[in-house]
């Protein structure tokens, strides 16, 4: 099932890209235009979702069909390394919420400023390199205002998403007694909005409490732990 819950996922966000790079305009006044970028965005999310699980190993028990998808989601995301964003995730589980967490800003909490750390760490000089020489290429046959709104702003877009549900709401402080021992709280019960904001990354403290419980059975442990 995990398997297929991932194919689907790329496919999807696949078939959705190449259908808007090439069909839609850009167009200020259109609903559609904004659905669609908010739409993209929303399945850049579930892209470095199933990256994550495969981190987890919880796309398949396979480990080689496991952290293949697992590469293919990182780089289709933003040409990220998997090798490293499993290094650093697995930091961030051993010492959430503290200094050692490369996903926390212990100097700040600063919404903006975090996320800018955040964005610091993860990024690479190869990985820049490949996105740029990704774009260029892509401008051959497209448009470079649909790249820029339907490429590149859905990107930014999930990354922004994937920061404020996953990270920064869960871990911000104040670390209560009720977050302990993961510096993780939860969104209150409510699985369709858990599902619309972050695949139901919002049950954070759930994930820290099982990281072996793939991101579409988190609804499930949420009610077993109530």
């Amino acid at each position: 099932m995990g398997v297929i819950i991932a194919l689907v996922i790329i496919i999807i966000w696949a078939s959705h890209l190449i259908y808007i790079l090439t069909n839609m305009n850009v167009n200020f006044s259109s609903f559609w235009f904004y659905f669609h970028i908010l739409f993209q965005g929303y399945l850049y999310t579930g892209l470095f979702i199933t990256a994550h699980d495969a981190m987890h190993r919880t796309v398949s028990p396979n480990r080689t069909v496991n952290d293949l998808i697992g590469k293919i989601a990182s780089f289709l995301f933003a040409g990220m390394s998997y090798n490293k964003l499993i290094k650093n995730h697995f930091l961030h589980h051993k010492f959430p919420g503290e200094d050692k967490d490369p996903d926390f800003n212990i100097n700040s909490q600063n919404f903006f400023i975090w996320w800018f750390t955040f964005l610091k760490r993860y990024t690479t000089i190869s990985q820049i390199i490949i996105m740029a020489l990704t774009f260029n290429l892509l401008k051959i046959w497209i448009s470079e205002i649909n790249l820029w709104f339907f490429w590149v702003l859905p990107a930014f877009l999930g990354t922004f998403q994937l920061f404020y549900f996953g990270t920064y709401l869960p871990h911000k402080y104040p670390h209560t007694d009720i977050m302990r021992p993961h510096n993780a709280r939860s969104l209150k019960r409510n699985h369709i909005l858990a599902m619309l904001s972050c695949y139901f990354f919002g049950y954070h403290h759930e994930h820290h409490e099982s990281p072996s419980t793939p991101w579409w059975q988190l609804y499930k442990l949420k009610e077993q732990l109530k």
